[in-house]
């Protein structure tokens, strides 16, 4: 199993907060034989009439001197894990959560927010020191 990303019980408590299940931890996707591990899957119930909304989140804390080669390396478990969830979970919706400081300082690039719009990429927009989701990015 990989490690757990520097902020990956922050974002877990976040999500507490704002009634999310943290229903597993990691989240464990085998597809064809080969398992992917999600950092973090979760549910909450919508209305009593609509159901439950379950999700996936990747949590990178993009701390390493370069923010693009932190991209790329979020960029393709997020595609990966993506196909893996559309074939085995395909009810379940996968997220990418970022931190702030990175999101407003890297993410809010021209670049970068067409990439987000061409992979179609889900962003949790999380503050770590106060464990709280400040943005949902759909």
């Amino acid at each position: 199993m990989s490690a757990k990303d520097k902020f990956h019980e922050q974002v877990k408590r976040a999500l507490i907060k704002e009634q999310w299940t943290v229903t597993d931890d990691p989240l464990e996707v085998t597809s064809e034989g080969r398992t992917f591990v999600v950092d973090l899957g979760a549910e909450r119930l919508i209305l009593a009439d609509r159901g439950i909304e379950r999700i996936a989140v990747e949590v990178k804390s993009f701390l390493n001197a370069s923010a693009i080669t932190d991209f790329y390396g979020a960029l393709g478990q997020f595609s990966t894990y993506r196909l893996a969830l559309r074939r085995e979970d395909p009810e379940r919706v996968l997220y990418l959560a970022v931190p702030e400081d990175a999101y407003e300082t890297f993410f809010r690039s021209d670049f970068i927010q067409i990439a987000i719009q061409e992979f179609q990429l889900l962003l949790i927009v999380y503050e770590p020191q106060q464990e709280v989701i400040v943005q949902w990015i759909n």
